[in-house]
């Protein structure tokens, strides 16, 4: 029950995401809902498809698909309210990783994965439908840009790794993993802190 309730939330959090970044570029009712749909299922589906599940995640669960309509029209009925929380998108993009890094985890333990393998599909899980979504909306990728991003989420995994080899619940692991994830991403980004940037040196092209 707390990993299916990891898992309505993740889809919650970056279906409302992908939703504001559409609402953004002014895209119609059904580019909202593929741009919401891509960003909620992408990493997770291309997760899947690295390790050989078939069919993938939301295929087998049409309750995603449903979840994401819902927030979709949701935000369709509420959007003047939405343009008054813009700056959430922040927040559930960092929430969105946070879920999904520790999915990503979970799921290079079912597949009996070493602890570095589960850690890169968890940040590929957690990332890669941000991307697709920045792509579509022609936007950099924000895991290509200067903030820090897929950092965290290696971040979040090592301590789920390392918190692990103490005697406690699982649970616990599992939702400290996701709390430094999200406190280190939003603690990042409110200081500017950020990883060199290798051209600030050097002459322009």
């Amino acid at each position: 029950m707390f990993y299916f309730i990891i898992d309505i939330l993740g889809t919650i959090a970056f279906a409302i995401s992908g939703v504001l970044v559409a609402m953004d570029k002014k895209l119609d009712v059904f580019g909202v809902l593929i741009i919401a749909f891509v960003t909620a299922v992408g990493g997770g589906t291309l997760s899947d498809l690295l390790i050989g599940i078939r069919p993938v995640g939301w295929l087998n669960t049409p309750m995603h698909l449903l979840i994401i309509i819902i927030t979709v029209l949701l935000a369709i009925l509420f959007v003047k309210q939405l343009k008054h929380v813009r700056k959430s998108l922040f927040l559930f993009d960092t929430i969105g990783i946070g879920l999904y890094t520790m999915m990503g985890v979970e799921k290079g333990l079912a597949a009996e994965l070493s602890p570095v393998m589960c850690i890169a599909l968890g940040t590929i899980t957690a990332c890669f439908g941000g991307v697709i979504r920045d792509i579509l909306c022609n936007e950099i990728p924000v895991i290509f840009r200067k903030e820090i991003y897929a950092t965290v989420c290696i971040l979040g995994g090592l301590v789920y790794f390392l918190l692990i080899q103490f005697p406690m619940d699982n649970t616990i692991s599992y939702s400290m993993a996701i709390l430094t994830i999200i406190i280190t991403r939003v603690l990042v980004v409110r200081f500017k802190i950020s990883l060199p940037n290798i051209y600030r040196n050097s002459n322009k092209y």
